[in-house]
């Protein structure tokens, strides 16, 4: 018997206590999914997702400015696909543009270079939103706007970090046993990451990769911590993910970046949670103003991104709610649970 059938097998006909284990990566919730492992495991382990996805958790606020913005004279919004269909108050970049305002997409930040350089009298704004994995590259951005003097390049951010909001759920959601780490957030914050948070609410975090045996591995690895009543962090992507991180990714978001109290939609504030343009920079912002939310009636994203209750559960899910007609965040972005279960959930492999 191979290794990995001796994990299945383990898996399989594990009949100890209930155990609930959150995923924070959207990654690793399509790649559960994608794979079939909830299948594969005791209907004792489960498996939910949480606060992982950036677009589902940028404030109404957000887009809202975003749209605005998009309908002034000269200025162009430079925004990722995904934030596109996000809907603020009333609108979504996807509305705006329809109705005349001037919205680009954009594969990197970097591409705002170029476009700045054969578009002087354009004012583009960047739709800067993301966790540890992209802020380094709007770092990077701002680092050539500001060696080659490039003016007409501001950024609206919204950019988050993982680890309050891993701390939140923490304080806030009591039947949550472990967490599987995200493993592209780990990648830049290293492993040490979430060793307060393991020793703190002594819960086990495993970090892993994203194929179906690699999370079989860590959800095994919980499993062991949980029936030897240990709480710590574990990493088993170390060809990947080192003790420190990235220090040079870390280095330049320090360089043009500071913490602050944020929102994250269906979420509320959470302390130090946000990082925005230090005050150095601040003539770069295009013009963040006060936060505030929205949630569509019916809507259950704030609940599924706490992971109370699964996508399914929504009364809105795959009727109302669709990728063609998104109602919430969490259906239009990629890394969206209710996205992710609707393509590979609905129609296939579930527990």
């Amino acid at each position: 018997m191979t290794t990995l059938e001796k994990i299945m097998e383990q898996l399989k006909h594990y009949d100890g206590p209930p155990i609930q284990i959150m995923e924070v990566c959207g990654t690793h919730t399509s790649a559960i999914l994608k794979t079939g492992v909830k299948d594969l495991v005791s209907d004792r382990i489960k498996l939910i997702s949480g606060p992982g996805c950036p677009v589902c958790v940028t404030p109404a606020s957000f887009v809202d400015r975003l749209v605005s913005l998009s309908l002034q004279p000269n200025t162009c919004i430079l925004s990722f696909g995904d934030m596109m269909k996000v809907t603020g108050t009333e609108a979504s970049l996807t509305g705006a543009k329809a109705k005349g305002g001037h919205v680009s997409l954009i594969h990197s930040p970097l591409q705002a270079i170029k476009l700045a350089e054969e578009n002087p009298d354009i004012q583009y704004i960047i739709a800067a939103v993301g966790f540890e994995t992209t802020t380094p590259s709007y770092a990077l951005l701002i680092d050539s706007m500001v060696k080659n003097n490039i003016k007409n390049i501001k950024l609206l951010t919204s950019l988050k970090t993982i680890s309050p909001a891993i701390g939140f759920v923490c304080e806030n959601v009591n039947d949550i046993d472990a967490f599987l780490c995200p493993g592209h957030v780990s990648v830049i914050v290293g492993s040490k990451s979430f060793e307060h948070l393991a020793e703190l609410y002594h819960k086990p975090f495993v970090i892993a990769g994203f194929d179906g045996p690699q999370i079989l591995a860590a959800v095994l690895a919980i499993v062991y911590q949980i029936c030897d009543k240990k709480g710590e962090m574990k990493s088993l992507y170390k060809s990947v993910v080192s003790y420190d991180g990235n220090p040079a990714a870390q280095n330049i978001t320090q360089r043009y970046f500071t913490p602050y109290d944020a929102l994250w939609r269906g979420i509320g504030v959470i302390g130090g949670s946000g990082l925005r343009l230090r005050d150095e920079y601040a003539f770069l912002d295009a013009g963040t103003e006060e936060e505030y939310d929205r949630q569509a009636a019916g809507c259950s994203c704030s609940d599924i991104i706490l992971g109370k209750l699964s996508p399914e559960e929504c009364p809105l899910f795959g009727g109302v709610c669709t990728p063609l007609s998104p109602v919430g965040p969490c259906m239009v972005s990629a890394e969206g649970a209710c996205g992710i279960y609707y393509r590979f959930g609905k129609r296939g492999m579930t527990s």
